[in-house]
């Protein structure tokens, strides 16, 4: 047969296009995947708000239930309000955007998001103020049943839009000093290990609780005034406790394997979903074995806090440890938890939740775990940026284990100086704490109109 060159040319060029079609067929494909995974995690993580919510309404006395519940409503509300107008654009402002002049974002107050990306930058949105929201809402149980109302809106907003963005700015976004995610970095190694957050989240939010419960001081009768006994003040509900513990463990599920970011990342999402539900496990039967070795009785609130702490501890180093370190890193967790709980109560720091054992310390802890347990192959293949830096304990030398310590330090002393300079300025306004005459009536009838709990409902009324 003759060559044909025009024939010839006409069908590659045909070949080319359709090439060129299914390649932008399947990135669209990819991309659509991608936000429909962000989103997925968005919904787990924003439903973690109603754990906190069942948590908190349980773990305080039941004069206090309204009060603890309209802040966590706040806290998603208020929360998404500053996200959108300051907190966003400061933490991640230029996250899912091109630098192409068709596709410049406008990020403040979402004035302008446009071009391809723009679904991407939503999707972020959303994914990253669900992470806030969170941060916001670990405060709220360490002030519990004696702080003032409008000082909750002033620590919320500043946490926000302020305190919580930066810390974000420098962990994880394209230009922050300990970001793992930039083009440089400055520290060295692979940048900070901290994939879902237990420095960025949790210590920001740990760490603001523990200022606060300073700063409040004690609930009234929460210490012996002359021999300084602790003295029990149990919450009025176990079982909402408990219920809002387990709504918390599902949404870590959002909370750490859709950190991935890409629906493309599975083995990374599946693994850091088995290292999770390992840790938290570990954590909770950890905890309350400690409880009943130090000859108490088997209790449900020790085992609650105990889930938490691993849960906690093993967000960060989720993705890039062995399942064998995730049940170390979850049983040491527990010790942290319960030891930092019983130095609390030694230095007369009232925290009802134990939100900073839970948050701030055993944040610390998952961010130092990072830099001892993370497996050579995980950290290469979640990161990869320097193949001979990993965990210490796994012959990875020291490096990535000093970028954790100066990662750890950074954000415990930004977050406890700028949350305490807000709480001690509310102190000193004299605006921080409700009267004691508030506090014994309970702030559900002195502020908010009245009982959470009708109990006097259909009942029939009594004759004279």
């Amino acid at each position: 047969m003759a060559y044909n060159a025009t024939v010839t040319d006409a069908a590659l060029a045909t070949l080319t296009a359709a090439i060129a079609e299914n390649t932008a067929a399947d990135a669209t494909q990819q991309s659509d995947l991608d936000v429909l995974w962000l989103l997925f995690g968005a919904y787990l993580v924003f439903f973690m708000q109603c754990g906190f919510a069942l948590l908190e309404a349980g773990s305080v006395r039941a004069k206090n239930t309204k009060n603890i519940l309209l802040k966590n409503v706040l806290d998603a509300c208020l929360g998404g309000l500053i996200w959108w107008t300051i907190g966003y654009p400061i933490a991640l402002g230029d996250m899912g955007t091109s630098e192409t002049k068709d596709d410049v974002t406008q990020p403040f107050f979402m004035d302008r998001i446009e071009g391809k990306s723009a679904h991407t930058y939503y999707a972020m949105w959303m994914f990253q103020w669900a992470f806030a929201a969170t941060a916001a809402t670990i405060v709220s149980g360490a002030v519990a049943e004696r702080c003032a109302f409008s000082a909750y809106l002033c620590y919320t907003f500043a946490l926000t839009a302020f305190i919580y963005p930066v810390v974000v700015y420098w962990g994880w976004g394209a230009h922050g000093f300990l970001s793992a995610w930039g083009a440089e970095f400055p520290l060295g190694a692979n940048g900070l290990i901290d994939f879902a957050g237990s420095g960025v989240v949790h210590m920001t939010g740990g760490g603001a609780a523990l200022m606060g419960a300073i700063a409040l001081g004690p609930r009234t009768g929460r210490f012996a005034p002359r021999t300084g006994e602790v003295q029990d003040m149990p919450g009025h509900s176990t079982v909402l406790a408990a219920l809002g513990t387990f709504i918390l463990w599902f949404g870590w599920y959002g909370f750490n394997p859709v950190s991935t970011l890409a629906f493309e990342y599975m083995q990374d999402a599946a693994r850091a979903a088995v290292t999770t539900t390992l840790a938290a496990c570990a954590g909770g039967a950890t905890t309350l074995a400690i409880h009943v070795a130090l000859k108490n009785p088997p209790d449900v609130s020790p085992a609650l806090n105990g889930i938490l702490a691993g849960l906690v501890s093993i967000t960060g180093p989720c993705p890039v440890v062995d399942a064998w370190a995730a049940v170390l890193i979850g049983f040491i967790g527990a010790f942290v938890y319960y030891g930092s709980s019983k130095l609390l109560l030694k230095l007369k720091i009232d925290d009802p939740l134990d939100a900073s054992p839970v948050h701030f310390f055993c944040g610390m802890w998952g961010v130092i775990a990072s830099g001892l347990f993370a497996n050579k192959e995980f950290t290469s293949g979640v990161y990869g940026t320097s193949e001979d830096d990993y965990g210490a304990l796994m012959g990875g030398g020291g490096a990535q284990l000093g970028v954790q310590f100066i990662g750890m330090l950074t954000i415990g002393a930004w977050t406890c100086a700028t949350t305490g300079a807000v709480f001690f300025a509310l102190r000193m306004m004299k605006i921080l704490r409700v009267s004691a005459e508030d506090e014994d009536a309970g702030l559900d009838s002195s502020h908010h109109g009245g009982d959470a709990y009708n109990f006097a409902a259909g009942k029939p009324a009594q004759v004279a």
